[in-house]
């Protein structure tokens, strides 16, 4: 009978190496000390904060005029170049008036003509009124006939009425004389306010027509105060009035705020590409000329703000109670966390100000660090360098 005494010497050692294999698995998840919890947190810390609207908006003249020609004809000559400041009053432009300046003497000789018709008739009603009294004392001499006093009556009224339709032409002539030395004026083009030329429409020898609409030559701005418009959504229009502050920034110089106070929020809206927006208008001063015309300006309407008030992300604020106060948890130096009910302030897209529960320097716990980790595999993204993660 074959001798199986090495078979099972090697399974009992085989069973035996398992079994310590399945102990030393079990000792070490048992006697392991437990998962320690990673947090995201955020020091408590002063800044300054602000709430506010942003909006974008485009830069105007406070006022800007558009010069037209009142009188038809060739642009004789232009006594201003583009960007040149000008008074009000300035000659700017002038139309041929050789037309008009006919016009006018032909209305001028008409008058002068009325005038003499007026003076003759003078002459004549005189004579009538002679004529009638003669009449009247030989009537009553009975020198002669009631027919030629009645004759003479009717001449000298006739007369008096004829004076009295040469007046009424006379006062229609100098009606047209007046008017007529208004077109000639139309030829000579004043500035109407004190600006700059902002553009020219009209070059010399062009013919403009005035018979339908002003033809406009030129445009001018008074630059040293601007106008801001800035284009305010629907969703923050509510929240805008006037009186409130505001400051923009330019493209070409970013670091230079220009500060203002909302003047005024225009009710009916405009639509760009469906979008409902509605023109909030302020003013800045612009002494340098550094604002141009139809400059883009990044506009941000102040709701509040909050000077070195201490401030903490809006990622570590909990739901809000009936009274308004909001839960916070804080890392304490234990590694121990604490909840706390803190009241909130001022607010923008990230940080909140803080009222009361909270000091300088607590950490506040912002999220779950091993969440984030585990998101942040899924993306492919890195995590943020700033972002510091004690162990409780």
């Amino acid at each position: 009978m074959p001798n199986n005494t090495p078979s099972r010497r090697s399974r009992k050692l085989l069973v035996g190496l398992a079994l310590l294999v399945v102990l030393a698995i079990v000792a070490f998840f048992w006697l392991s000390p437990p998962k320690k919890t990673d947090y995201l947190t955020a020091t408590v810390q002063r800044s300054d904060l602000e709430n506010s609207v942003l909006a974008t908006g485009v830069l105007q003249a406070f006022r800007q005029v558009e010069v037209g020609a009142q009188a038809s004809g060739q642009l004789k000559s232009l006594k201003v170049v583009l960007g040149q400041t000008v008074k009000k009053g300035d000659w700017l432009a002038e139309i041929d008036p050789v037309i008009l300046q006919n016009t006018l003497a032909q209305e001028q000789a008409k008058l002068e003509n009325l005038q003499a018709q007026k003076l003759a008739k003078e002459v004549r009603v005189k004579q009538a009124e002679l004529t009638w009294a003669r009449q009247r004392e030989m009537l009553a001499q009975d020198a002669t006939a009631r027919q030629d006093l009645e004759g003479a009556d009717t001449e000298l009224r006739a007369l008096r009425a004829d004076a009295v339709s040469l007046d009424a032409q006379i006062r229609q002539q100098k009606l047209a004389l007046a008017s007529a030395q208004a077109n000639l004026s139309y030829t000579r083009i004043v500035a109407p306010i004190d600006g700059d030329v902002v553009s020219i429409s009209t070059l010399e020898g062009q013919t403009v027509v005035a018979s339908f609409q002003v033809p406009t030559l030129m445009k001018l701005a008074d630059l040293s105060t601007m106008t801001v418009k800035a284009q305010v959504s629907e969703a923050d229009v509510v929240r805008v009035k006037a009186g409130q502050p505001v400051y923009f920034t330019i493209l070409g110089d970013p670091d230079t705020r220009y500060h203002g106070t909302l003047r005024a929020v225009q009710p009916a809206p405009e639509k760009i590409n469906n979008a409902v927006f509605f023109n909030a208008l302020f003013d800045v001063p612009n002494p340098d000329r550094t604002l141009r015309v139809d400059m883009t300006a990044q506009v941000a309407i102040l709701l509040g703000e909050a000077k070195q008030a201490l401030t903490v992300p809006l990622t570590a604020l909990g739901a809000r109670d009936k009274d308004g106060r909001q839960e916070v948890r804080v890392l304490k130096p234990d590694h121990s966390v604490e909840k706390r009910q803190v009241r909130i302030g001022i607010s923008n897209n990230f940080q909140a100000q803080v009222l009361e529960g909270l000091k300088e320097g607590d950490n506040v716990i912002t999220g779950d660090a091993s969440a984030l980790e585990k998101a942040d595999g899924n993306n492919g993204n890195g995590n943020d360098g700033n972002t510091r993660r004690p162990r409780q």
